[in-house]
């Protein structure tokens, strides 16, 4: 007798969310070979078997200044998806992370019958807690990365699962950065820095030009250092390349690599990084880190007002104190950056702390997430 097919509406934003997606997407057709996916994703969850409406790097937007330059477009693909999912309606509709563009669409599935489960947990706990509100509203059932989020759930009457972070999973507890070496073809004494700029574009357009000059400098000191920086996408790839011919930086010793985030970390003495979430797994990787970002001015201040905690990197929120420098916005200079490299570069008492504390951390995030969130959702889907 042939299965009858269950569809899954599903929606992620961003690369780390494409990611977080492809990994529960295969977890639930192990449980359950007959389901179907379809909505908006990145390569990966189409590697899965996903059904993609739209593509993922037209909601790869942030901050308010940015979303209202693309806003328009944004909310007529959430019409049409919301208009699609009604007229073709899903088992139920998983929600990866985009809170901004996906609650909304989950409060009207929801009213219609359609259990809406949001994967990743907004930072309520970090600004914006009045949105605690709306996603009561919108969500039918919460699955939390982080251990301290169930409790504001709970307290809230949403219902909530702590599921661990995937990335705990997936990277080693000891990665090996004189394997890496070999394989990337670095000599081990040459001192190498990793640098992230950011998976968005308008992040990339942000911060290449500040790199570029934070490498400049540090190779005042170190003269035979290396530079990897990892993008993750043709489009990135050619705003870093215009931002090194704009510097007059060509004769710089950039190693642009497409993707190979994580082998870049590993190889890397230290990671200068876009506040993200290639924060945790710069951590997780148990690699010393200076943390930035910049932003439109108005977004900056907006975003400053509705902030809660004194830190934004991931891996200072999760410790609850500062464990590694940032550096935002009027701070994020080229000589601060480069200085805040150098200094922990040079602190190997530092550099080793940090890797005690971020050994503690990966044990912590580290849950079997992928199937924790599977199970967590299977009951919502009609009986096999």
């Amino acid at each position: 007798m042939t299965q009858q097919k269950i569809v899954i509406g599903i929606v992620a934003g961003e690369a780390s969310g494409d990611l977080l997606a492809s990994h529960l997407m295969a977890a639930l057709k192990l449980a359950r070979p007959e389901v179907e996916f379809v909505g908006i994703g990145g390569p990966r969850m189409q590697s899965v078997g996903m059904q993609v409406l739209y593509p993922m790097e037209k909601l790869a937007v942030f901050g308010y200044v940015e979303v209202l330059r693309h806003y328009r477009e944004i909310t007529g693909i959430r019409r049409k998806l919301r208009a699609y999912f009604l007229a073709n309606r899903p088992s139920l509709f998983i929600a990866v992370d985009a809170p901004d563009f996906n609650l909304d669409l989950e409060r009207v599935l929801k009213r219609h019958g359609i259990p809406t489960i949001h994967y990743v947990s907004p930072s309520i706990w970090a600004w914006r807690g009045e949105r605690i509100k709306k996603i009561r509203r919108a969500v039918t059932h919460m699955l939390a990365l982080f251990p301290h989020e169930p409790k504001i759930y709970r307290d809230a009457g949403v219902p909530v699962d702590y599921v661990g972070h995937p990335l705990a999973d997936m990277l080693p507890q000891l990665p090996n950065r004189d394997r890496m070496r070999e394989t990337m073809r670095i000599p081990l004494q040459i001192k190498v820095f990793a640098l992230l700029p950011g998976s968005r574009q308008s992040e990339v357009k942000q911060l290449a030009g500040l790199y570029i000059e934070t490498a400049r400098l540090i190779l005042q000191q170190f003269p035979e250092a290396r530079f990897l920086v990892p993008l993750a996408s043709r489009e990135t790839r050619i705003i870093f390349e215009q931002a090194i011919y704009d510097c007059n930086a060509d004769d710089l010793p950039f190693s642009l690599l497409f993707g190979h985030a994580q082998d870049a970390m590993i190889a890397a003495d230290i990671v200068l990084v876009a506040s993200g979430t290639a924060t945790l797994e710069c951590a997780l990787l148990k690699r010393p880190m200076v943390i930035t970002y910049r932003l439109n001015p108005m977004t900056w201040r907006m975003m400053k007002r509705k902030s809660y905690l004194p830190y934004f990197g991931l891996p200072n929120i999760l410790c609850g104190r500062f464990v590694v420098p940032e550096l935002m916005q009027e701070d994020a200079t080229a000589e601060n950056l480069a200085q805040a490299l150098l200094n922990l570069l040079h602190d190997q008492d530092a550099v080793a702390r940090l890797e005690v504390i971020f050994n503690e951390l990966h044990k912590t995030l580290r849950q079997n997430t992928a199937q924790k969130a599977a199970a967590a959702i299977l009951p919502y889907l009609p009986a096999a």
